[in-house]
């Protein structure tokens, strides 16, 4: 039996090990953004095939996604990370090899592939390896690391490409992610299965016929927690994509305070994420946390809408959105665990998380109709809009009835 001391101790291996690993995940995304001016010299093309290529990745991730978290589930979560991870590192390494835009293209179906395994995976091994009772700090790790690798990958890509060029930034990044592959891979902690008598019933999931498996995925609270991360995603990527714009038209700010106020929402969900992660530790009422962060966020981005705030607020009033609207991560995740039966990790949080992708690709067509039609204040009170009804789908999960739900669909015909 482990001392409480080994016990901490692997915990904070494996949550270092997926954090680490959903932290290159972000930074792989966001290699190439940067560098998006010297590939359209270089292939010819406009910034909107640029675009296209970036939302065929997202688009065969979001499909992707669910189906590896049914492969998570039947093969395990460690090998499909691994393949994840090896698949992204070689796209940018090939990405780098491309000669033609339309190679691009094709490439960006394999980084889609590659990045579609993170979300069930990681999840996958930080529930069946975590005391439950640190989940809070795990998920919330899981977060910072995200955000941390987007702020890394423009340093990375555009600090080498200035000296080496642009195939040399990408083809160093896929190196690189090979390499980290590698260490994850040498890492035994991340082996083996459920603690707790987990696998025994782990294996009873797998036993179960597809029916089971899909019945587990339109159970009203899993349902409920997709549409949580449908809107969070909608309102979130829409102002990171578009505040800039949003407040140089609605406040006449200039550009570089536009700037800070986006790099303030941006450290303020970081900031958010850690406390989040607090809360969620020291909390039984996870809706509660979630659905209270989300309604001031909401609160604030409806007064943003209203174009009337100073413009020396701005700054400090995304931050704090960003600080309320990100601390809501770590419970949501414990809401997808309590939401979640035995041997089933994968294929739900494979799905909800897909919620994101949908979201992602959504928001950015309605805000720029209402930016190319000159109503940026439509931006940020659809924005706050779209959180109100965050608050209406998590508010109404009760996360020990959730999961007793959805295992008695999962196990009903389950062999014994």
């Amino acid at each position: 039996m482990r001392t409480s001391g080994s016990e901490l101790r692997r915990d904070a291996e494996v949550i270092g090990l997926v954090g680490f690993a959903h932290l290159f995940s972000h930074f792989l995304q966001l290699i190439l953004a940067p560098l998006f001016p010297l590939l359209k010299d270089e292939f010819g093309v406009g910034y909107a095939a640029l675009g296209l290529m970036v939302s065929v990745m997202y688009t065969v991730s979001g499909v992707s996604q669910t189906m590896a978290g049914f492969i998570v589930d039947r093969y395990g979560a460690r090998r499909v990370l691994l393949f994840g991870m090896g698949t992204f590192s070689l796209a940018l390494l090939l990405t780098g090899l491309a000669t033609s835009y339309w190679m691009l293209v094709a490439i960006a179906v394999l980084a889609g592939v590659g990045n579609s395994v993170f979300h069930p995976a990681d999840f996958a091994i930080l529930n069946a390896k975590v005391d439950p009772k640190r989940l809070g700090y795990a998920f919330s790790t899981h977060g910072i690391g995200g955000n941390f690798g987007w702020l890394a990958a423009p340093v990375f890509s555009i600090g080498i490409s200035t000296v080496y060029g642009w195939r040399a930034a990408v083809i160093a990044a896929g190196v690189l992610g090979l390499l980290v592959t590698a260490v994850i891979a040498s890492r035994p902690v991340l082996s083996g299965g459920a603690p707790d008598g987990g696998a025994r019933r782990a294996q009873r999931a797998r036993a179960a016929g597809l029916r089971e498996e899909v019945g587990v995925l339109l159970s009203v609270p899993v349902v409920k927690c997709f549409a949580f991360f449908t809107f969070h995603a909608m309102a979130l990527i829409g102002l990171q994509t578009f505040s800039v714009s949003v407040t140089t038209a609605l406040y006449r700010a200039p550009l570089v305070t536009a700037s800070a106020a986006l790099t303030g929402f941006l450290f303020g969900g970081i900031v958010g994420i850690v406390a989040g992660g607090v809360a969620a530790a020291h909390s039984s009422r996870h809706n509660l946390v979630a659905a209270s962060g989300m309604l001031t966020a909401a609160t604030l981005t409806l007064c943003l809408a209203s174009g009337a705030l100073p413009i020396a607020l701005l700054t400090a009033t995304m931050a704090l959105i960003g600080f309320f609207a990100f601390s809501t991560q770590p419970s949501r995740d414990i809401l997808v665990r309590a939401a979640t039966p035995p041997g089933a990790t994968g294929k739900v949080y494979g799905f909800v998380y897909s919620g994101l992708d949908l979201g992602g690709s959504l928001s950015p067509l309605l805000f720029g109709w209402m930016l190319d039609r000159h109503l940026p204040q439509g931006v940020f009170g659809a924005a706050g809009v779209f959180m109100l009804l965050a608050v209406a789908t998590v508010v109404t999960l009760r996360p020990g009835r959730a999961g007793s739900a959805v295992v008695a669909v999962a196990t009903e015909n389950a062999p014994s």
